[in-house]
């Protein structure tokens, strides 16, 4: 039995899959070069087939198996994007697959996956509880378990990634890539750092799964506690076995981004480069715009590793990094209740060049002064000092904000 990755086996995974994938492009922005001082570029994944890079993984492992593991069919746990992977690998076969997932799962993701031929069961609220489901369905229906990311074929799809970032980036510096649970990252940094050991390999997990991080500061697999985030494809409570001994090797670190750091950076992925992210595809962007990756003059790559996102979500997550960034904000004025107040309020923002989005007014409030009401104002800014300057006019105005 395979337990170890080698270059080899990467490349023989870049050949066996190559009719199978998409090979995704390389995307410069320039506008992080202003920002950051490295020139950056994108490795688009979220391109692939399904919207991720698991369809690497999914169909190397796949196209390995022996006849009688096809005919069992094969059954896979996954947050989404594996699933989707193993879906339509196992269909274009004529292999019968069955998926467990999270009850978390975005309903896209779900529905993509059906839709690729696969039985989806869904149970728990975290990757870990729909692992511990198929693993029991497994032993009931003796189908072949498809490990999303410990397990060498698998890894290997991944690493295919690496080689092409470097036949397309031969002078790259860093590679910032997503951890979940280490299976893209442990691919990317064994095909990178076999063929040029001096490139450096960061790894981006959320702060509410930091399972791989906790995994290589203990020198073992452990479990974490994971909180929900916009990240649900890297929410990971247990890192792999095999995973975490190659990143232990290979990978130069490993930092953690916030909720909100992930929203700025699915933000400006979409309003700068017109690319969409999922929340774990981000991850890496994020950590280099927070200031967490400390670099300047490099040619840093970031990963994308998947665009599969809940639409139901994205205008939330937008709205929040509007609200962060300072563009949209929610003023509570007190406005005197006598004629032309309220006019006189909105012809300051009128002249500020403010959106207004929305405006409430009530005096049902038990700490306004008698004939006060106060003006709820909900309005779109240019930036943060364009925020500021409207706040200090309105103040200057008489008006109390609060």
């Amino acid at each position: 039995m395979v337990n170890d990755v080698t270059l080899e086996m990467i490349k023989d995974a870049a050949y066996t899959i190559k009719d199978s994938i998409k090979r995704t492009q390389l995307m410069e922005c320039p506008t992080l070069f202003e920002i950051t001082g490295n020139r950056v570029y994108f490795k688009l994944e979220n391109l692939q087939k399904t919207g991720s890079f698991k369809i690497r993984g999914a169909m190397n492992k796949i196209m390995n198996l022996t006849d009688e593991e096809k005919a069992r069919g094969v059954i896979a746990s996954s947050a989404g994007n594996h699933a989707q992977g193993v879906a339509l690998g196992a269909t274009s076969l004529g292999i019968k697959s069955t998926i467990v997932m999270p009850g978390t799962a975005p309903l896209s993701k779900v529905a993509a996956t059906k839709n690729y031929g696969a039985e989806v069961v869904q149970v728990g609220t975290v990757y870990d509880d729909a692992y511990k489901k198929a693993c029991e369905i497994q032993k009931e229906t003796g189908a072949t378990f498809l490990h999303p990311f410990d397990d060498p074929y698998v890894i290997a799809g991944q690493g295919t990634i690496g080689l092409e970032i470097l036949e397309d980036l031969e002078n790259v510096d860093v590679v910032i890539v997503p951890i979940g649970g280490g299976g893209i990252i442990s691919g990317i940094a064994k095909a990178i750092k076999s063929i040029k050991k001096d490139v450096k390999i960061i790894g981006v997990e959320p702060v509410n799964a930091p399972s791989m991080k906790e995994a290589v500061a203990k020198g073992c697999p452990c479990t974490v506690k994971v909180s929900p985030t916009i990240a649900d494809g890297i929410a990971v409570a247990r890192a792999g076995n095999l995973t975490c001994k190659i990143i232990s090797e290979y990978v130069d670190d490993i930092v953690t981004v916030t909720e909100d750091e992930l929203a700025k950076a699915i933000l400006f992925l979409l309003e700068k480069s017109k690319v969409l992210a999922e929340g774990a595809g981000a991850s890496p962007l994020a950590a280099l715009l927070s200031g967490k990756i400390k670099e300047k003059g490099k040619n840093i790559c970031c990963v994308v590793s998947g665009g599969n996102a809940d639409i139901t979500a994205v205008e939330r997550i937008i709205n929040k990094a509007l609200v962060l960034s300072g563009r949209k904000v929610e003023l509570n004025v007190i406005v005197e209740d006598r004629f032309g107040e309220l006019n006189k309020l909105l012809s300051i923002l009128a002249q500020e060049k403010a959106s207004v989005l929305s405006i409430n007014q009530t005096m049902y409030s038990s700490n306004l002064p008698i004939n006060s009401q106060k003006a709820t104002v909900a309005i779109e800014c240019m930036d943060e000092a364009h925020r500021d300057r409207i706040i200090e006019t309105i103040k200057s105005a008489g008006f109390q904000l609060r």
